[in-house]
């Protein structure tokens, strides 16, 4: 499925934090000034006094980002500017012959963490108990503002713009023919995708779909009425940060900027709100994943630069667009929101693939990784 060699536009990238970095980062959290309690019982203030400090402590004395570094630099990392801006990526090509171009995309407050666990058994399925009939070769790019990428210095990156860049970067790595797979923001990224529908994308996955209805029917289904339920909690009681984002992201950037705790906290309310858990985010996630994705929005400084994605598309609707092309679709138990398969086939046209995981929730990568990984390849198979 290659038209082409990469374009010599293309530049090698390594991961490599200065030692003085990571010396700052254990001395501000040495210094950390911890807020007072909160007044209730459990997280409906928002992160827990006692868990913050546990998560911190961890970081500071017991977290290894060298060992994550080494981990990234195991794999072929690029840079290139599209559309005046830097974007970074992980290209890891399968050996296998026939493989399917995959370009994977993270959300927030993901990050190409998410998704090093799936790199393995997509592009060598042999080697994990699968076929090679199945071999992809991935591209990870990180969203713009995000990561290793370059922050935007003005307006205008919205998910089509992004999802424009993503086809570019696909061509000039010489695919013809390939697929798309996101989540979260991700999923509206590969979404956009769906409904530019480039020349050479022939599909897409997603983990989270945008399949409400406009206007919303009077009369709802129990399913229905669940998605509904869900979306206002989404938007609502767990929608503080998605709103802070939208609204000002600069403002709360300083504090995120400025202190490793407040940003450990920002993230780590999230695996906690949206993750198939049992009380605790860390009953779905370790949490040397959780300090790798911690880490990588520290050291790139990138709180709010990854924060104005949500003001950039502050007017867009979980509605979504109906999309015609081939859609494969799998739906997580604690996804938030969750929404019921009639409204996705009446979004998706072409649904080629709907699965429901056992387990999981939002953050589908980290959380399920080999779930997600029998999914791609059971919704995308046909279209090879």
């Amino acid at each position: 499925m290659t038209a082409s060699n990469p374009s010599p536009l293309i530049r090698p990238f390594t991961v490599a934090i200065p030692d003085s970095e990571i010396d700052d980062l254990e001395q501000r959290l040495d210094r950390t000034r911890w807020p007072n309690a909160e007044t209730v019982a459990d997280w409906s203030q928002g992160v827990r006094l006692e868990n913050a400090k546990s998560l911190v402590e961890y970081w500071q004395h017991d977290y290894e980002w060298r060992r994550f570094e080494r981990e990234l630099n195991g794999f072929p990392q690029f840079v290139t500017e599209i559309d005046g801006l830097d974007i970074h990526f992980l290209h890891v090509r399968s050996t296998n012959a026939n493989a399917m171009p995959l370009i994977l995309t993270h959300g927030w407050p993901g990050s190409i963490v998410e998704f090093v666990k799936l790199i393995g058994p997509l592009t060598d399925p042999e080697a994990f108990g699968g076929d090679a009939a199945d071999s992809f070769d991935v591209v990870i790019p990180s969203l713009p503002g995000f990561g290793f990428s370059g922050k935007p210095a003005e307006t205008g990156w919205t998910v089509s713009r992004i999802a424009s860049a993503w086809a570019e970067l696909m061509a000039r790595l010489g695919y013809e023919k390939w697929a798309a797979q996101g989540g979260d923001w991700g999923a509206v990224v590969t979404t956009a995708l769906g409904a530019m529908r480039p020349e050479g994308l022939l599909g897409v996955h997603l983990n989270t779909q945008y399949a409400f209805p406009a206007p919303i029917p009077e009369t709802l289904s129990a399913e229905e009425q669940g998605a509904v339920d869900t979306v206002a909690l989404y938007t609502g009681y767990l929608g503080g940060s998605n709103h802070l984002q939208a609204t000002k992201p600069e403002t709360v950037g300083f504090a995120l900027a400025d202190s490793p705790a407040g940003q450990a906290a920002w993230i780590y309310e999230k695996f906690q709100s949206k993750t198939d858990n049992d009380g605790l985010a860390e009953d779905a996630l370790s949490i040397d994943d959780m300090l790798d994705a911690i880490s990588l929005y520290w050291f790139t400084n990138s709180a709010a630069s990854s924060g104005r994605i949500y003001w950039e598309n502050s007017s867009g609707s979980l509605a979504g667009p109906t999309l015609t092309l081939p859609v494969a679709v799998t739906v997580f138990p604690r996804d938030i929101p969750r929404l019921p398969r009639s409204w996705i086939e009446d979004t998706y046209t072409n649904l080629i693939h709907y699965g429901e995981a056992a387990r999981g929730g939002h953050f589908a990568a980290l959380e399920q990784p080999d779930i997600l990984v029998d999914e791609i390849r059971a919704g995308l198979r046909s279209l090879r």
